[in-house]
């Protein structure tokens, strides 16, 4: 008997009965059942973003595989220090990251890197503020576009960045060369091999979201700062004593 599989409309170029969304009881975790939350980054202001149009490709695909997304808009969020972190593009971002299981970024490559556009959201991002620490533990997949022949200086530069964020990057990643020629009128990235690697980076992220997000607290905790944290509290308790006598 022939089994038709029927295609999905947002997504027609992937053939669905080959990409299974990941699931708890597929990869071993046994913890949270929620969709994973997902956030995406791009690092371009222009009308014709292609790092844009190569976002909202991959939040489609996540959806497919089951994912929750919000992808932030870098237009209006103010150079890094030239305001205060009240301003109400900062609270977003900071809230949308700790809101976050984990993330994509996304960014062209300008001059050999990634450009300030990209590099402002991640700047404003702070390894912590008080008890929260809006990246760390949280898995990310990178990707970059290129307007000439593939380079990974982008995707490189960001496994750097995601590393001082304390975050865990997955081993796949994308680079999408001469980027113009790989979407259509409507946006959207036509069938190659850049796409089908883009369709594997989103499951690779969502596969090793589903494993960490339940464990990431056990994952990034540290002799160092427990040993901190001791000698804070001995220094507290020797403080209070002193102002009891």
């Amino acid at each position: 008997m022939n089994i038709i599989v029927q295609p999905n409309p947002l997504l027609p170029h992937i053939a669905g009965d080959l990409l299974p969304a990941p699931g708890p009881d597929r990869i071993g975790a046994d913890a949270a059942t929620h969709a994973p939350r997902i956030l995406l980054l791009y690092g371009s202001l222009r009308p014709q973003s292609f790092s844009r149009k190569l976002a909202l490709e991959a939040e489609r695909i996540l959806r497919h595989l089951g994912a929750e997304t919000r992808v932030f808009d870098p237009h209006e969020l103010p150079m890094l220090d030239s305001v205060g972190k009240e301003h109400p593009k900062v609270q977003q971002l900071r809230e949308w990251s700790q809101w976050s299981e984990g993330q994509v970024w996304v960014s062209p490559e300008r001059h050999g890197a990634v450009t300030g556009v990209f590099k402002n959201q991640i700047d404003w991002l702070p390894l912590e503020d008080g008890s929260v620490r809006p990246t760390q533990g949280r898995t990310l997949a990178v990707m970059q576009v290129s307007g000439g022949s593939q380079s990974f200086n982008v995707v490189n530069s960001l496994r750097v960045l995601g590393r001082w964020m304390r975050m865990l990057t997955i081993p796949n990643q994308s680079s999408v060369a001469k980027a113009w020629q790989e979407f259509d009128d409507d946006g959207r990235m036509k069938p190659s091999p850049y796409y089908d690697r883009v369709v594997d980076v989103m499951e690779e992220l969502m596969k090793f979201t589903l494993l960490v997000r339940d464990r990431s607290d056990y994952l990034v905790d540290r002799y160092s700062e427990r040993k901190g944290e001791r000698e804070a509290a001995r220094l507290a308790a020797r403080a209070g004593a002193v102002e009891g006598r």
